[in-house]
């Protein structure tokens, strides 16, 4: 695994519950909750003496640095843990893993790793969601250039802005839900899926007693498009964190200034240039959104095994596993932290917007000329060709308007000036915010 590697950047933002979650001392424990709810199945249906199933929970312990040191020599870990799993339990360790495959333990238990990291990271990506959905509120009436192509195109609200991010991320926990109950299955169907030496209805009451459902069909793994579920939803909270990133690196520029991450005390901006204040927060969940994508491609790799299995999706699953779960948990926790406190330059978004001397609002005043009757085509030229000389010319956009005659046979000053208002932007989106705040 490689979560010693990641936890070296995560140290600030994250909590050692993800980590925990992919240790190999809880693997360990999840292999052997799975074996324990397989002898209480077995002894609820009679075929393991109760006073033994007993026995068997009471002094079942694992050592992992024994099981790690048995594996170099058998070279197979569920074997090397129930052999060491064998010596604190005694005779009655004949009772476990009866009738399993490795598979049985591995693919049962592995469920119940990604339903722990799912809901872990559930607890971030609400309180992204809780975030974002105050910081819309607050922002809903506050007026900034909208751009298309990265060119100023037409005003629109910071909360607008957030509530895009804000309807995304909902949409990213939907997925991440409907991965969870997908991936809450489990198998313990034998060693070609056939239930040779198991019966069905110790796989249901097992799976029960785990809070999972049994697979509906395996063969000697459970079917690697769950999985690959999990990850694309992981790619998907990935993807949307890193468009937020995107657009505040962006705002961050200079020449923009709209927005910017957190600067703490004491912290330094660059080796050679004292002035710099960079966004390396967005920068680094941008660059981290590419791993988890590419995580999410080898779960796809992970699907098409030999016939009823073969072991090259092991292999992947022990770095994917536990790097997407800490990465994407992680990234919450960062981008949770940059949003919180983000520094917001209202008087700088406003400066912008009339950078362009207000051809911004040259729809307005085409929707208008064309509801006194002219074509659209006709229209269009009579603003387009303003509207450039206000750009060419370094000319107010409005004076030019009102000082063309053909213009002002048509509209009337107060007209002109409604088309440079916000009025009807602050009402259109705050039934645009309700809508997403369903």
């Amino acid at each position: 695994m490689c979560i010693i590697n990641i936890n070296k950047m995560i140290n600030r933002y994250s909590t050692k519950e993800m980590e925990n979650i992919w240790s190999d001392n809880n693997k360990y424990q999840k292999w052997l909750d799975v074996e324990l709810a397989v002898c209480e199945a077995w002894s609820f249906y009679g075929q393991i003496p109760k006073q033994s199933f007993l026995r068997i929970k009471k002094r079942a312990k694992f050592n992992a640095k024994e099981i790690d040191k048995l594996e170099k020599v058998i070279k197979h870990d569920v074997i090397a843990f129930t052999t060491n799993l064998a010596k604190s339990i005694g005779k009655d360790s004949r009772f476990v893993h009866l009738g399993l495959t490795s598979s049985d333990v591995l693919d049962t238990s592995l469920s119940l790793l990604i339903v722990d990291s799912g809901n872990l990271i559930k607890k971030e990506i609400s309180e992204t969601i809780k975030i974002l959905t105050r910081l819309a509120k607050k922002y809903i009436k506050t007026p900034i250039m909208g751009r298309s192509h990265g060119i100023h195109a037409e005003v629109t609200t910071f909360g607008l802005v957030l509530a895009n991010w804000l309807d995304e991320m909902k949409r990213a926990r939907q997925r991440l839900d409907a991965s969870i109950e997908r991936c809450s299955v489990g198998k313990m169907s034998g060693a070609v899926g056939t239930y040779s030496n198991v019966l069905p209805k110790v796989e249901a009451k097992a799976c029960l007693i785990l809070k999972l459902k049994p697979a509906k069909i395996s063969s000697q793994i459970i079917n690697r498009d769950y999985h690959a579920e999990y990850y694309t939803a992981l790619s998907f909270i990935a993807s949307s964190i890193e468009r937020i990133s995107v657009q505040i690196r962006h705002m961050q520029r200079t020449e923009v200034l709209e927005v910017e991450e957190p600067f703490s005390k004491g912290q330094k901006g660059s080796s050679a240039m004292p002035h710099k204040r960079n966004p390396i927060l967005s920068e680094n969940l941008s660059g981290l959104a590419r791993i988890v994508r590419s995580n999410a491609t080898a779960s796809f790799e992970n699907i098409p095994l030999w016939h009823e299995r073969d072991i090259s999706h092991s292999s992947v699953e022990r770095v994917i596993g536990p790097d997407s779960s800490i990465l994407i948990h992680f990234m919450l926790s960062r981008a949770n932290y940059m949003l919180a406190n983000l520094n917001v330059y209202k008087k700088n978004m406003l400066s912008n917007i009339w950078k362009t001397n207000g051809v911004i609002f040259s729809q307005n005043i085409l929707v208008k000329l064309i509801e006194k009757g002219l074509t659209r085509e006709e229209s269009y030229k009579m603003v387009q060709d303003l509207a450039f000389e206000s750009w060419n010319n370094d000319k107010n956009f409005k004076e030019l308007l009102l000082a063309n005659p053909a213009i002002m046979d048509l509209l009337s000053q107060k007209e002109i000036e409604g088309c440079f208002a916000f009025n009807s932007l602050y009402a259109n989106a705050k039934t645009i915010l309700s809508r997403v705040l369903k």
